[in-house]
């Protein structure tokens, strides 16, 4: 090979290397839905810090699959309700991967208690990890990153007043609201929004009768897979004019409720 031609393929790599991403933090990475955004982000070319609390052999393997996409991986642990300043972490991810420009709030606490069954202890751990944590991160990725995009993992519960869920909802519908708050005041610079799942990846303790049973309320009487998702964020982090949106991901759960009238009262009028 000449040295021309060397000389191109050394400028071919380089401007690769230009043209990456960044880095993506995503908190609860090892897990469940955060390590399908972790991977995906991997694919799209972004380096990844993937965050966990007690998942740590979890989070090592999704690493071990992020690196051999030729990705670098770091994990960094952190109890966000154990310490006093969760956005810590984004000091810890620019020490180490100081090209940070994107932040997935994906770490989530859920517990279905009603408000009458809920202590204070629950609602702070609800809270802890639901808003106040993305909340903190959000505060410290834009005075310490400035500028880039932040994802908030919300749930398509938003959309229902569900009591039986009451901490953990009302925690995500907080998030919801401070997604578009938080979308006026740090913009243009960072580009903030949220994505609602649906019925995707259902606890392991859901039996299949009950999984047909909330498919049947499902418009497109269909489960969701987690590609869908990423389908979603893919398109939020592609598409330069969306902020503030919440971009509900659940075949058309959350609207289908007509409400009750004397033409659909069983007994008649």
């Amino acid at each position: 090979m000449g040295q021309d031609a060397i000389d191109s393929k050394t400028d071919a790599s380089q401007a690769a290397a230009d043209q990456r991403p960044g880095t993506a933090l995503i908190t609860g990475g090892g897990t469940r839905l955060g390590s399908h955004f972790a991977l995906n982000l991997a694919h799209r070319g972004y380096d990844i810090a993937l965050h966990y609390n007690t998942s740590r052999d979890s989070a090592q393997q999704v690493a071990e699959q992020i690196r051999k996409l030729g990705r670098r991986c770091e994990l960094f642990a952190l109890d966000f309700n154990a310490h006093e300043d969760p956005g810590q972490l984004i000091i810890d991810v620019l020490a180490a991967m100081p090209d940070l420009n994107l932040l997935v709030n994906s770490a989530s606490a859920y517990d279905a208690v009603s408000t009458a069954e809920t202590d204070r202890a629950l609602l702070e751990k609800q809270f802890g990890i639901n808003f106040f944590t993305p909340y903190l991160l959000t505060r410290r990725f834009a005075t310490q990153v400035g500028s880039g995009n932040i994802i908030n993992i919300l749930d398509n519960k938003i959309a229902y007043q569900q009591y039986h869920y009451s901490a953990y909802l009302l925690s995500k519908k907080t998030l919801a609201e401070f997604t578009k708050m938080a979308a006026v005041e740090f913009a243009p610079a960072i580009r903030i929004n949220g994505i609602a799942p649906g019925v995707v990846l259902p606890m392991d303790s859901r039996s299949s009768a009950y999984l047909d049973w909330r498919i049947e309320g499902i418009p497109l009487k269909q489960q969701g897979v987690p590609e869908q998702l990423c389908q979603a964020m893919n398109y939020i982090l592609d598409n330069s004019f969306v902020c503030g949106q919440i971009l509900f991901v659940d075949g058309g759960e959350a609207i289908n409720h007509i409400g009750r009238n004397s033409e659909t009262f069983p007994g008649g009028q």
